[in-house]
């Protein structure tokens, strides 16, 4: 068969098939009488052994190795072509989201603009990663899988800060993605994810909160804790009376209990675990910070407690009880 017959064919350019002969990868058996390249049955099937190993990744000089020597040994060179397509199926995928955040912009400006952030988020400067969240123009579509990526990884916290700003103001565009964060097996994740999810004023994201109620992290569970509350919903109630006897952000845990405490039934609910912690503890600490929290709290109740804790037989206790009663 001569070359341009085997060019159709096999689908391999004459070029290269002038190439494979100088090289020595596929020479032809014989040469016709004019001098023209003659390929026979076994040169044919060695090319196409060729182009199957080159669709492997496998350059021209391995290509001859494993076909001329005997004792050629592929397992380290198949390993390190499945780290090369590893690598380059990473590379492809990235570009896929990028493409797929600049995809969200409908103007060329906004298709700049988005480019321009994503870089900028990529900056090693924490500065420059804040300033490019910071000056996006409140009209310009959100890039907000690249944002929320971004949050979920950010350790500056101003940079923190600046992101969760930024989804803050898509009105809960990124809540699905948050959540994934939200169920991370990693503590920091899961602690950036409610930090952001707490700071978007959505039902949707305290409905997400409330599941974080559950975390086994305490961070997380008082950040759900402290911004639920804040929007009166009472399951936090446990929570924050947690947080306030073992005297984390207690002052701010109190002053949530006091807002829920509007509602009578949460009142009541709130006072009888008071009255159980302090029948039930000697702390002077611990009891000292019920007494403060007892400040916020409105009604009769409330003062009556007060009313028993000045007549305390820590003299602290006693004392703060005592002003309270007086303010």
């Amino acid at each position: 068969m001569l070359i341009g017959e085997v060019s159709r064919r096999s689908g391999v350019s004459t070029r290269m098939l002038r190439h494979y002969d100088a090289i020595g990868l596929v020479q032809p058996t014989a040469r016709t009488s004019g001098g023209y390249r003659e390929y026979a049955t076994a040169d044919i099937r060695r090319l196409f052994q060729v182009e199957c190993l080159r669709t492997l990744g496998l350059s021209l000089g391995d290509a001859k190795r494993a076909l001329d020597e005997p004792d050629f040994a592929p397992a380290e060179l198949v390993g390190a072509l499945i780290e090369h397509t590893k690598t380059r199926i990473a590379a492809e995928e990235e570009l896929l989201r990028k493409l797929e955040r600049v995809d969200t912009a409908s103007q060329w400006g906004d298709v700049m603009g988005t480019i321009a952030l994503l870089r900028e988020l990529e900056s090693e400067s924490g500065a420059r990663r804040q300033q490019a969240v910071l000056a996006q123009h409140e009209r310009t579509p959100l890039p907000v899988d690249a944002l929320v990526e971004a949050a979920l990884s950010e350790d500056d916290p101003n940079v923190a800060g600046a992101l969760r700003w930024s989804l803050a103001r898509g009105a809960g565009e990124g809540l699905a993605a948050l959540a994934g964060g939200l169920a991370s097996e990693s503590v920091e994740v899961r602690r950036r994810a409610a930090a952001a999810i707490a700071e978007i004023p959505t039902t949707e994201a305290t409905t997400l909160l409330k599941t974080a109620l559950t975390d086994c992290d305490v961070a997380v569970r008082d950040r759900a804790a402290l911004t639920i509350g804040m929007r009166r919903v009472a399951e936090a109630v446990p929570a924050l009376l947690r947080i306030v006897i073992e005297g984390r952000s207690d002052v701010e845990a109190a002053e949530v209990l006091g807002l829920l405490a509007d509602d009578p039934t949460v009142s009541e609910g709130i006072m009888r675990a008071m009255q159980d912690k302090l029948d039930a503890t000697v702390d002077a600490s611990m009891r000292l910070r019920i007494t403060q929290a007892l400040a916020e709290i409105p009604g009769a109740r409330a003062r009556d407690l007060l009313a028993e804790l000045a007549r305390d037989g820590d003299r602290t206790v006693a004392g703060t009880a005592a002003a309270i009663l007086r303010l």
